[in-house]
């Protein structure tokens, strides 16, 4: 029997999070990270997106309001990532972070992407990134080269200089 495989070109749509507060969730993710509202049901979902797609983020209190975040140690998202099309924009997003006093918890240089790790105000874990060229994810024998080295902060948000943001 074939192993099944799903199709090369299949994306992840949307991600769904459960939130203690709607409105604090809300002005998290349109506020900082720079969402627009597509839709909101009452004070127990709203919707979320960038570019006119329906959503790629939903937030609901369907678990109650004020629902406590999963304790460290349990299975559960562990992050879910937001893709960038290029290095100024990541830089951006990582400068609003900075000056609206969000803690950042990591950055890395992957090789393949770079990317900034942060929580929403519910404990969710986000990363911000961007991809390197496909050709620079492989080494001279065709292996992907994925690593996990610290991230120059510095020479990121340098982008903001070089580009006139």
């Amino acid at each position: 029997m074939d192993k099944p495989t799903i199709h090369p070109q299949a994306t992840i749509g949307h991600v769904h999070l459960t939130v203690a507060d709607l409105d604090r969730a809300e002005r998290f993710y349109t506020g900082l990270l720079g969402f627009e509202v597509t839709a909101r049901f009452g004070d127990e979902v709203v919707f979320m997106s960038a570019g006119g797609y329906h959503h790629h983020i939903a937030l609901n209190t369907w678990a109650g309001k004020n629902a406590k975040p999963r304790p460290p140690g349990t299975t559960g998202l562990y992050h879910f990532a937001i893709l960038l099309p290029n290095r100024q924009e990541l830089a951006k997003a990582v400068k609003r972070l900075i000056d609206h006093g969000v803690k950042i918890d990591g950055a890395s240089d992957h090789t393949v992407s770079e990317a900034v790790y942060l929580r929403d105000p519910d404990g969710n874990g986000i990363e911000l990134c961007v991809d390197r060229p496909p050709s620079e994810w492989v080494d001279a024998d065709g292996k992907m080269m994925l690593t996990v080295e610290p991230l120059d902060l510095d020479s990121l948000l340098s982008e903001l200089d070089a580009g006139n943001a």
